[in-house]
């Protein structure tokens, strides 16, 4: 290969690595605000719901900065092929770890609202839909980061687990609001976090169906059978 070539191939796999972990610091990031504001729910914790607010801003900064290097990275190497396809889905989960920010951050609000009014036993209704929520989010950025695509195939079974599972949680919430007038506050509330847990199933989705395009070359979005 010649020198001028070596160069250019060089220069790109390092600003790829450096696109690459600054998505993985926005999934870190996410995953801790998206703990946090489920903690923050359970224990009615004030000021942790403030910290997962604040700490969405550095993911926002994260995704701003990915977009600015990944639009030069396109420009000044223009990749084609696996290359091209590893920038793009790079942007595309970027965007995707954005709003389960925002959603966490959705949810944080919420347990701040709930902090003086309901009991643990109605923040029990939901977790089972945060743990596979958790569940789906972890196993997609482990694909990503580890182009597992057999892994990637498999959560989009499990998303739909999780909206059966919430709209059950949301099902059983209403039956308690229209037997319990004092409930109704509460039930709006917590079904707003049940909504913000199924579309963190949904964004963790996109990541895995993005890993797997990247991966493969093939589009699973919309399919009936994962591959």
């Amino acid at each position: 290969m010649p020198e001028q070539s070596k160069h250019i191939s060089s220069s790109f796999d390092a600003a790829l690595y450096n696109l690459r972990n600054d998505v993985l610091m926005m999934s870190n990031l996410a995953n801790r605000i998206f703990e946090s504001a489920f903690e923050a729910l359970l224990k009615g914790d004030s000021d942790l719901c403030d910290y997962v607010i604040a700490e969405d801003e550095e993911i926002d900064i994260l995704e701003k900065q990915v977009d600015r290097d990944a639009v030069t990275l396109l420009l000044r190497f223009d990749p084609v092929a696996s290359d091209l396809r590893e920038v793009i889905s790079t942007m595309k989960v970027s965007t995707d770890l954005e709003r389960i920010g925002d959603e966490s951050v959705n949810i944080a609000r919420r347990a701040k609202s709930l902090s003086s009014r309901a009991s643990v036993q109605e923040y029990s209704l939901l977790k089972p839909a945060y743990e596979l929520a958790v569940s789906i989010f972890r196993d997609s950025v482990r694909a990503f980061a580890d182009g597992d695509f057999e892994l990637a195939g498999t959560l989009k079974t499990k998303d739909r687990e999780l909206d059966a599972l919430t709209t059950g949680i949301i099902d059983k919430l209403l039956v308690q609001a229209e037997t319990d007038s004092k409930f109704v506050r509460n039930c709006y509330d917590l079904i707003f976090v049940a909504r913000a847990l199924e579309r963190i199933g949904d964004h963790a989705t996109n990541i895995a169906e993005d890993s797997f395009w990247r991966d493969q070359g093939a589009d699973i979005r919309h399919t009936k059978e994962e591959r």
